[in-house]
């Protein structure tokens, strides 16, 4: 499931997108992303250098809109510098071995440079560090593998997720700076995405006026709608008081947040990530519920670009990019006029109209909608 230079271009690239990655199961994305233009090869950015390479990412579990998305993201970055060979896409399924299996088959194949995102954290750390003592530019992104950069791998590109909380602290505190009782879901037990987030979130709200209810440092939904749908009916009956709800996966709340309504209560202020879903179901019920003013920052899809960058400015001896976090920053907020609340109806919930690598309309082509 190689993609050839040749297929590359136009409408055969998304094309050659949807069959491959069909068969397989918060920043700008270019330039934008830490690169900058020219200095390259030609009009090429400056992260893409004269050395030709082929180039693997690895996803632990395309299995859903968001990591489709994102693939597809790395693909279109990596077009952009003519010195990239080859772009492979290969799908580890959820599985630990395969995905380990597949690590090590890039590098038995011929990749110069593997860009990973893990579904099995720690776990497929000894396979990067092979990579890496082979030679193998190796480029873990979004999600911790442990180890030490230099060491075991390359460099982690990951998001800069105190930053995320930060946002959404001194979102909060715009918008409530007599107090509030904040409800904070997250994922699986442990994940630095949300302990990371706490940290943001306590730096800014500092104030003992703002309390912070439910399980700490959070609420587990491992980012599952159904769970998500789960904790917060059993908050909902717990707590006769929240004022804002804080979630790192927006879209998961939308099947739980009509429980307010059901409980005779106003859904309140939610400071989250962007989905399409999200958006749509603010647009249909802000009316219905004074309360419900909402704040999402971008969701991360464009992560994967700086990470491709910084692959391929290693691999083809380009020029490293500055830029090793991804900072997303807010993409929309109910109460200002600059970034309103988005909603496209007649596109899928799955999208993120945050992309800056894809529009809705591609999204949607893409995932199948």
């Amino acid at each position: 499931m190689r993609i050839s230079k040749k297929l590359l271009s136009g409408a055969a690239a998304l094309s050659a997108g949807l069959l491959l990655l069909t068969a397989c199961s918060s920043g700008g994305t270019s330039d934008e992303a830490g690169g900058g233009s020219g200095g390259g090869t030609g009009d090429a950015p400056a992260w893409c250098g004269p050395d030709e390479a082929s180039v693997t990412f690895l996803d632990g579990y395309i299995v859903n809109g968001w990591r489709k998305i994102a693939a597809e993201t790395g693909k279109l970055e990596a077009e952009k510098c003519p010195s990239v060979t080859s772009f492979e896409i290969i799908d580890g399924q959820g599985d630990t071995q395969k995905a380990i299996s597949d690590i090590n088959g890039a590098v038995a194949t011929g990749s110069n440079a593997i860009v990973v995102h893990t579904a099995s954290g720690e776990a497929i750390l000894p396979a990067l560090r092979s990579a890496h003592d082979a030679g193998v530019v190796t480029v873990p992104y979004r999600d911790g593998v442990g180890g030490a950069e230099g060491e075991d791998y390359d460099i982690w590109v990951g998001s800069d997720y105190v930053e995320d909380g930060r946002t959404f602290g001194n979102w909060i505190k715009e918008q409530f700076p007599d107090g509030a009782k904040v409800l904070f879901l997250s994922g699986p037990a442990g994940t630095t995405q949300g302990l990371d987030e706490k940290s943001g979130l306590d730096e800014v709200l500092s104030d003992d006026k703002y309390e912070f209810i439910g399980e700490q440092p959070f609420e587990i939904t491992d980012w599952d709608p159904a769970k998500t749908q789960q904790v917060l009916t059993a908050a909902i009956a717990k707590h006769p008081q929240i004022d804002v709800i804080v979630s790192d996966y927006g879209p998961s709340l939308v099947g739980a947040l009509p429980e307010f309504e059901k409980a005779g209560r106003s859904i309140p202020a939610l400071a989250a990530s962007d989905g399409n879903v999200l958006g749509c179901f603010w647009t249909d019920n802000q009316e219905a519920n004074p309360d419900f003013k909402m704040m999402t920052i971008k969701t991360g899809t464009d992560n994967i670009a700086l990470a491709v960058q910084h692959a391929i400015a290693r691999a083809t001896g380009g020029e490293v990019p500055a830029d090793t976090a991804y900072a997303g920053g807010v993409f929309e907020d109910s109460t200002s006029t600059d970034a309103p609340v988005q909603c496209e109806p007649d596109l899928p919930d799955d999208i993120y109209l945050s992309s800056s690598a894809l529009s809705g309309e591609d999204q949607a082509a893409l995932i199948g909608n």
